[in-house]
């Protein structure tokens, strides 16, 4: 399986598991609304029952009022009640619609109050407004108000108060289940809620754990690889068949590997086969030479003072092309085999090294060499460079046309190399040949004029560029010539 398909996998996964979650909440949610709406509903029913039953009392207690003192004042809640009755029955039988129970006792309720109001209460109240003891029909066989009161209307009463408390007894029992049901809801819905968090956490961090874990174990191993190739060690090969993205990369790295690993056995052939070609030419180029040399100097023995001055000029003239031509097979085979063969670093003392290079050189007397600056010790490859250093100093001393000359060597630290300048009062190099002079054969001055192969300033661009550095210029024609080159402080190959 592809990594891509198991991140969507993991991320389905998860989507899943909050889409459930908060599918779930909805519904729960739902409950406790319709459970809240319940328990909301049920306080308008009982406020709304409080409301009536009070009403009643307050009618059934105007009347005894006003019954007893005749004061029509008494009337004002009896009155303003029996408006409101009609409008808070009908609310309170529509709140309660869906109680059968509850619904017939309101009728009973309402059909008992009807009976109280237009039977009983009204007609006393009408009789005490006329001072009559004879009274309508529905009480004719009672003897005054007060028994009518006390018998009749007190049984009306009671019952409608026994009904309301029965109503109010169902609403309360139905209350507390809704209020049941509502706990019950919220605490099943934080339940839920907080099994589907924890089982979406838990599953996202182990999805992320394993695919973390798969990824990242591949990763060092193919690290650890390209580590190896970087160290020259390219018959390691990656074992991996998960078959996605990692396992390309992973194939990738084994060919480039076998492809390095060939190429590098295919360059090792041709450097051997390079060498022993540079071995051949050289011997077979030297060899003709030396026997030139040797051939010239043998003429010059045998004709003696019979030889013609032209003739004898003409050998000398032989005998110096001769060695030109050995001096340039030598500079060509060093500069072909610079960064070929073992290079061995060492602690080097550049002053050490620069009094050693100078003692070597044997400058002619009129030529001073001096070191302005303390010089560095460095780990490096000694003979590299003592060879730049030799070359630009043997170049300064080769070209120097006054009668007396200065060469001056000074270093300056540069954090991560050293900058090393030889500077010279020579002839000054010409700005448009500032590059020029570090191709391989290229001359200022005629070859006869002064012996040059035109190597050596090749071999020190070839070094230093070898070791990570550079080399420049500054120079002027008649005002001599400064050759800056930076060395790093630690040389990797």
């Amino acid at each position: 399986m592809k990594l891509s398909t198991k991140l969507f996998a993991g991320f389905v996964i998860i989507c899943f598991i909050f889409t459930a979650a908060s599918i779930l909440n909805f519904r729960l949610s739902e409950d406790v609304l319709e459970n809240s709406s319940w328990l909301s509903k049920s306080q308008e029913v009982r406020r709304s029952s409080a409301a009536l039953q009070l009403s009643i009392t307050d009618m059934e207690t105007g009347m005894r009022g006003f019954l007893l003192t005749g004061n029509e004042a008494f009337l004002e809640p009896y009155t303003e009640a029996a408006k409101e009755l009609p409008h808070m029955f009908s609310s309170l039988t529509k709140l309660v619609e869906d109680s059968p129970e509850q619904t017939r006792q309101i009728k009973r309720i309402r059909e008992i109050h009807y009976q109280w109001y237009n039977h009983f209460s009204d007609p006393l109240i009408r009789e005490k407004r006329t001072q009559n003891s004879n009274i309508t029909s529905g009480i004719k066989e009672l003897k005054n108000a007060d028994d009518l009161l006390n018998l009749q209307g007190r049984q009306m009463v009671d019952e409608m108060r026994t009904l309301f408390r029965d109503f109010n007894a169902i609403e309360y029992k139905v209350r507390q289940e809704r209020a049941d049901k509502l706990s019950s809801s919220i605490k099943r819905t934080r339940l839920i809620s907080f099994v589907l968090t924890i089982l979406s956490v838990f599953v996202g961090l182990s999805w992320a754990y394993y695919i973390s874990k798969s990824i990242t174990r591949r990763i060092v191993t193919m690290v650890k690889h390209a580590q190896n190739i970087s160290q020259g060690k390219y018959q390691v090969q990656i074992e991996d068949f998960s078959q996605d993205e990692l396992s390309n990369l992973s194939k990738s790295l084994n060919i480039m590997a076998f492809t390095i690993q060939s190429t590098i056995e295919e360059l090792e052939a041709k450097n051997k086969e390079l060498d022993q070609f540079a071995y051949i030419v050289s011997h077979d180029l030297k060899a003709p030479l030396r026997g030139i040399d040797n051939a010239s100097k043998w003429i010059e023995e045998d004709l003696g003072d019979n030889l013609p001055e032209n003739v004898q000029e003409y050998l000398r003239l032989m005998r110096t092309r001769v060695h030109r031509m050995e001096n340039l097979i030598n500079g060509i085979l060093a500069l072909a085999r610079i960064g070929r063969g073992k290079e061995l670093q060492e602690v080097v003392n550049v002053k050490d090294l620069l009094l050693e290079t100078i003692d070597l050189l044997s400058a002619p007397k009129h030529i001073a060499i001096e070191i302005l600056t303390e010089m560095p010790t460095i780990y490096t490859v000694r003979f590299h460079l003592q060879q730049v250093f030799s070359n630009l100093i043997s170049n300064a001393i080769k070209y120097h046309d006054k009668p007396k000359g200065l060469i001056s060597i000074s270093c300056q630290d540069n954090n991560q190399h050293y900058s090393f300048s030889v500077t010279d009062d020579g002839p000054g190099i010409d700005a448009e040949y500032h590059e020029r002079i570090f191709i391989v054969f290229q001359t200022l001055q005629e070859r006869d004029a002064v012996e040059s192969t035109g190597v050596g300033l090749a071999i020190v661009k070839k070094i230093i560029d070898r070791h990570g550095g550079t080399i420049t210029v500054t120079s002027e024609l008649g005002k001599g010539a400064t050759f800056t080159f930076t060395w790093p402080k630690t040389f990797n190959k």
